[in-house]
C-alpha cells in the first residue's frame, strides 16, 4: 500500500451532486425528472411488464390449453441406462431409489419410471414407482424381478 493508491472506505464518501437542494445546486427545480409524465412525480413504481402504455407483451399473446395442477413429473430411466450401469459395474443385482440416486441417475426427490427403449441382458430386481409394459416384459424375460413402490 502506497500513498498513491488510497482510497476511502466504500460508501463513505457521498456523492458530489445532491439532488433537490435549491436552484444554487445545479440540480434543483425539476431535480434531474424531466418536465410531465409519471416518472416526475413522487410515489411512482413501474408495474413490471410495463412497455409505456402499449398493450404489454404478456397481454398481447393468446393463452390457451390447460395445466393440471396435480400432474406428477416422472423421472425416465431406459433399459439401455440400466445395462449400462451394469456393464460399468455401478449396480450388480439391485435397482432402487437409492441406488439410483447414488450413481447420479436421478434426484432424490424424484420419482421414477422404467422406460423400455433398449436391451437388459443382465438379472435385475428393481424397484421403483413405475414401469411400461415393454420395460416390465424386458426386466422379467431377463430373469429379473419387478417390485412397484
Amino acid at each position: 500500500m502506497s500513498l498513491h493508491n488510497l482510497k476511502p472506505a466504500e460508501g463513505s464518501v457521498k456523492s458530489a451532486k445532491r439532488i433537490a437542494r435549491g436552484e444554487g445546486s445545479g440540480k434543483g427545480g425539476t431535480s434531474t425528472r424531466g418536465h410531465n409524465g409519471a416518472k416526475s412525480r413522487s410515489g411512482y413504481s413501474r408495474k413490471i411488464g410495463f412497455e409505456g402504455g402499449q398493450m404489454p407483451l404478456q397481454r398481447r399473446v393468446p393463452k390457451f390449453g390447460f395445466t393440471n395442477i396435480n400432474r406428477k413429473e416422472y423421472a425416465g430411466i431406459n433399459l439401455d441406462k440400466l445395462q449400462e450401469l451394469v456393464d460399468n459395474k455401478k449396480i450388480t443385482d439391485t435397482v432402487n431409489l437409492e441406488i439410483l440416486v447414488a450413481n447420479g441417475v436421478v434426484g432424490k426427490n424424484d420419482l421414477v419410471k422404467i422406460l423400455g427403449r433398449g436391451e437388459l441382458k443382465a438379472k435385475l430386481n428393481v424397484t421403483v414407482h413405475k414401469f411400461t409394459a415393454t420395460a416390465k416384459a424386458a426386466i422379467e424375460a431377463a430373469g429379473g424381478e419387478v417390485v412397484t413402490l
